[in-house]
């Protein structure tokens, strides 16, 4: 019985003497932090997104074509930038939209047919924009189309015209 006066006092657990090691509660603390920093900064940055201006860059509605000489007498030309097709006949040039009048589908030209067709619901129309079939409710709209100054063909895709304008070079 000797020996128990004699022993030393129990000692402190090995990881509080260490005092590198971590406790559960420093590593808890540490976990929240963290994700509060992470919350935090997502946070901030919806509010970023939130408040920076959310503008769509679309094409100029007015836009120049080039000059008449780059399209052939019974000729129509797709630009896709713009979405306008530029059909050139004898009497002259007009632009026809290529933007389906049914849902907004782009159209395309088939040349073999001698017509534009939409790829979606079917509908079909003449190189001048005239309807023949389709879910379709009304012709392709014309724009108004001018030349400039300096000898380019000008389109104007705000002033739509009747189908029947042309523009005589």
């Amino acid at each position: 019985m000797n020996d128990a006066k004699d022993s030393p006092i129990p000692a402190a657990p090995r990881s509080a003497q260490a005092g590198d090691a971590i406790t559960r509660r420093d590593f808890l603390n540490e976990v929240t932090a963290g994700a509060l920093g992470i919350a935090g900064f997502g946070s901030v940055a919806v509010t970023y997104q939130f408040f920076s201006p959310n503008v769509l860059f679309e094409p100029s509605p007015t836009f120049r074509a080039g000059h008449p000489d780059l399209y052939p007498v019974h000729s129509v030309t797709f630009l896709q930038e713009q979405q306008v097709y530029i059909v050139r006949v004898p009497e002259g040039f007009y632009a026809v939209s290529a933007v389906c009048t049914h849902l907004g589908c782009v159209t395309q030209w088939k040349p073999d047919a001698d017509m534009i067709a939409c790829p979606c619901h079917g509908s079909k129309f003449k190189a001048d924009g005239t309807k023949i079939e389709g879910p379709a409710p009304r012709p392709l709209p014309h724009f108004a189309i001018s030349l400039t100054v300096d000898g380019e063909l000008l389109v104007d895709k705000l002033q739509d015209i009747k189908p029947g304008q042309v523009l005589k070079v």
